[in-house]
């Protein structure tokens, strides 16, 4: 880990014309070290998190997350549809010809559990292309079937106040079958599906794996984003470790951008979670 990622003494990385960054834990992601989601809270927010985000909290009661997102003060700023059976291979459904029942279903849930906890983000997985099915081949269908079941999303999250997002998962590293897989295809989908409420989740990981070219992509869809998570590539480590990405300069450009929505961070640490937070620390105490 590179330490003084943002000196206390000197330059700030933001002035008077830009926005301070805000930073949530993922709790899917960090703290791991602890079994339960409530105590991952309380970790989070001991650590300075004044937000945390969780792919799946539906093992855990909603009034549990409540009285812990209460005791600590933190919100919860996002959570993902469940993904369908994942043993069966399920990521996601919203793209799934076929699934659009459980889709639904899907959705009333993570809402029902977003109304609860005052979260106002749903990442809307979109799934995996069929085992078996070539991508080009079922590319049509499943696009299809994404747009109208996002129309359908948008008008339901919009009565809740509810943002949906979308997700582009990298093919090269992570999951070569998931169907949603670059920022381009993203907005692409987004334009087509025309609701206000559907915006673009941002994995810097995903990114710069799939395509580089991170200031021009930010530059170009950054009207379109809602939501930025973080990782170290190719590792997917905390973002000052060693790597292809220099975080500061990022943080500058979204600074600069007026970037002001929650940066999630999601990402493995290399020891503990609280170990890997020098660089949270220093970006904290040189916004001050």
């Amino acid at each position: 880990m590179n330490a003084g990622m943002f000196p206390s003494t000197g330059s700030a990385p933001c002035d008077s014309n830009m926005s301070r960054l805000k930073f949530c834990a993922n709790i899917s992601w960090l703290y791991t070290e602890l079994p339960d989601l409530t105590q991952r809270i309380c970790a989070a927010a001991s650590d300075g998190f004044k937000a945390v985000e969780a792919a799946w909290p539906y093992d855990t009661k909603i009034e549990h997350i409540q009285r812990a997102r209460n005791d600590n003060g933190v919100k919860v700023v996002l959570i993902n549809t469940p993904p369908g059976d994942m043993k069966a291979g399920d990521l996601g459904l919203a793209a799934v010809p076929g699934r659009e029942a459980e889709f639904r279903q899907g959705l009333q849930l993570a809402l029902k559990y977003a109304n609860a906890l005052d979260c106002k983000r749903i990442h809307l997985m979109a799934g995996r292309v069929p085992v078996g099915s070539d991508r080009a081949e079922v590319a049509s269908e499943m696009e299809s079937t994404f747009v109208q079941n996002l129309q359908y999303a948008a008008d339901v999250l919009m009565k809740e106040g509810v943002t949906g997002l979308i997700e582009p998962i990298n093919t090269r590293i992570t999951d070569p079958r998931y169907f949603l897989d670059s920022p381009h295809h993203a907005a692409a989908v987004i334009e087509k599906v025309g609701k206000p409420n559907i915006k673009l989740q941002m994995d810097v990981f995903h990114w710069q794996i799939m395509d580089g070219n991170l200031t021009q992509n930010v530059k170009k869809y950054f009207p379109l984003i809602g939501h930025i998570q973080i990782a170290q590539v190719p590792g997917r480590n905390e973002p000052d470790s060693a790597g292809e990405l220099k975080y500061q300069y990022l943080f500058s450009l979204l600074e600069s951008m007026g970037y002001t929505e929650y940066i999630g961070c999601e990402y493995k640490p290399l020891g503990s979670t609280s170990e890997s937070l020098g660089w949270f620390r220093d970006y904290m105490t040189a916004s001050k």
